[in-house]
């Protein structure tokens, strides 16, 4: 494959990236009055358990910063909250609260409809194959970040 080849691959993942994440987004605003960000920090305490906002950080791809201020939110609307660690009480952990779950479920169903439908003209076929790529793609993104080859 050429670089030129490499570029049209990555152009056509995140475009196809975005068109997803818009439409999800539109979807949690206006059936939860949410955001994917929001969707996506629930998603990770909910698959994870309780985490730190560094963890939280890292699975999401996203600054301290960006997590502080949705922790703040979600805090205040009671769908996490925050607990010192059992083993070393100076580390603060988030968690899901009952109502969180049942918010982050809901969410969750709609979400993944809304998935479906714009995916749906794909065969499961399609779509295993497809995930078995993009699998390899991310693996070999982050091999190429941990020997600092991407800037090359």
């Amino acid at each position: 494959m050429s670089a030129q080849d490499s570029v049209r691959l990555s152009l056509r993942l995140l475009s196809t990236g975005r068109l997803i994440e818009r439409e999800v987004d539109a979807l949690m605003r206006a059936r939860f009055d949410s955001t994917i960000a929001r969707f996506d920090f629930l998603s990770a305490l909910e698959r994870h358990g309780a985490l730190t906002l560094g963890e939280v950080s890292q699975y999401l791809l996203v600054s301290n910063g960006n997590v502080t201020q949705l922790r703040t939110r979600l805090e205040a609307e009671g769908l996490i909250e925050s607990q010192a660690d059992a083993s070393d009480r100076r580390i603060q952990r988030v968690r899901l609260t009952k109502p969180g779950e049942s918010v982050f479920k809901r969410m969750a169903k709609a979400h993944a409809a809304c998935v479906e439908s714009l995916l749906g003209d794909l065969t499961q076929a399609d779509k295993q194959a497809l995930m078995r790529l993009l699998d390899g793609a991310k693996t070999s993104t982050r091999r190429a970040l941990t020997k600092g080859d991407a800037a090359a």
